[in-house]
């Protein structure tokens, strides 16, 4: 079940990574103009994670796509949350956290 939503520094998993193994990142860039909790600007769909290959250590850029299951919508876009199962290539992205503001929690879906 998700939980409270992320912010730019979020650690991420994305299974299988780029060469099969799972591949760890973070959240680099939230979109301008979006939602803010205690100053940080919330994770939406189009934000971009700095994902770092398993095997060779290359960075590469992953973007967020806009089929993340939540049911919390701001300006149309989906809220990005702890707990995230998200369908992005190469495989299936993981939000670990940690949260952008641990006292906001969102119990909805």
């Amino acid at each position: 079940m998700p939980g409270p939503p992320v912010t730019i520094g979020c650690s991420v998993v994305v299974a299988p990574g780029m060469a099969i193994a799972p591949d760890t990142g973070v959240i680099t860039m939230v979109l301008p103009g979006g939602p803010v909790a205690g100053g940080m600007p919330l994770a939406t769909a189009g934000a971009m994670c700095t994902m770092v290959h398993s095997v060779t250590g290359i960075p590469y850029p992953l973007v967020i796509t806009p089929a993340i299951p939540s049911q919390v919508r701001v300006n149309g876009q989906p809220l990005v949350r702890v707990g995230d199962s998200i369908p992005c290539a190469p495989g299936i992205l993981t939000i670990i956290g940690p949260p952008a503001m641990p006292t906001l929690v969102d119990s909805t879906g």
